[in-house]
């Protein structure tokens, strides 16, 4: 059995005005996280992290793994959604992840995630981590360590890369976003907030990162050994949503999936 892992941070998008600032520390953390937790980590940070290389990356992990094998995909970076145009989303909506080259009209839709998925060997333990926003609350949680500049929505509207024509041809935005990245696949997606909220980018003590990777990464101290995704989750919810970062994360898959042994 081996445990392998992609973390992907994308801070800059040329092209658009939706640079960010945490992205490439988030996957730095991750990658220590996993490193730690004895992942052999592979990194796309910034141009690197292109539409083709990131398909290719994925593919390759998820095809040479074997039966007994863990994978973790972390990505954070923008999201933003396009016209659904095979009729499988309610909303009209497909969701993507935005690719450093998106400036150039590339995307990953959440569909071509799933084909990735899909050709993962039986037996083989897939989690997605997403810190991004799909579209765009408040109750009080801990915000002690949050540094009071304002934070940045993950998430790239379309006007903002989407050509003109392409723009146009779109509905009006629904009140509520059906499916969503739920649609990617894999054993267990965790994700950085509902469908119709945003995951916000921002600093802790001067330094910039994700608040979904932030809480995500502290609450892993909180743990007793042997701990489960699902009491990650719950660990993590002390700490999201709050006042100033309305996000409520979100984890998806079976009841056996969630208590699968966390990182094993």
């Amino acid at each position: 059995m081996s445990k392998r892992a992609l973390t992907i941070g994308i801070n800059d998008y040329p092209g658009t005005d939706g640079d960010l600032s945490g992205c490439i520390n988030d996957a730095q953390d991750w990658a220590a996280v996993l490193g730690g937790k004895g992942y052999a980590v592979t990194s796309l940070l910034d141009e690197a992290a292109t539409l083709d290389a990131m398909v290719e990356k994925i593919g390759d992990l998820i095809t040479s793994a074997v039966k007994g094998d863990s994978l973790i995909i972390t990505y954070s970076g923008h999201g933003t959604w396009v016209p659904d145009r095979s009729g499988d989303e309610a909303d009209g909506r497909d969701e993507a992840l935005c690719p450093h080259d998106i400036g150039d009209g590339k995307i990953l839709l959440d569909d071509d995630l799933r084909n990735l998925f899909d050709q993962r060997p039986a037996g083989v333990r897939v989690v997605l981590i997403s810190d991004s926003c799909h579209s765009g609350s408040v109750t009080r949680g801990d915000e002690a360590d949050l540094d009071p500049a304002l934070p940045r929505a993950r998430f790239l509207p379309p006007a903002s890369w989407m050509s003109l024509s392409a723009l146009a041809a779109t509905r009006s935005r629904p009140a509520t976003l059906m499916g969503g990245m739920t649609r990617a696949g894999g054993d267990l997606l965790l994700a950085g907030c509902r469908d119709t909220e945003f995951s916000w980018d921002t600093q802790f003590r001067g330094r910039p990162n994700g608040a979904f990777t932030y809480y995500a990464i502290k609450s892993l101290h909180t743990l007793l050994p042997g701990a489960s995704y699902q009491q990650w989750f719950r660990a993590i919810s002390h700490y999201l949503p709050s006042t100033r970062l309305p996000q409520t994360p979100q984890i998806f898959g079976s009841r056996t999936a969630r208590h699968f042994e966390l990182f094993s």
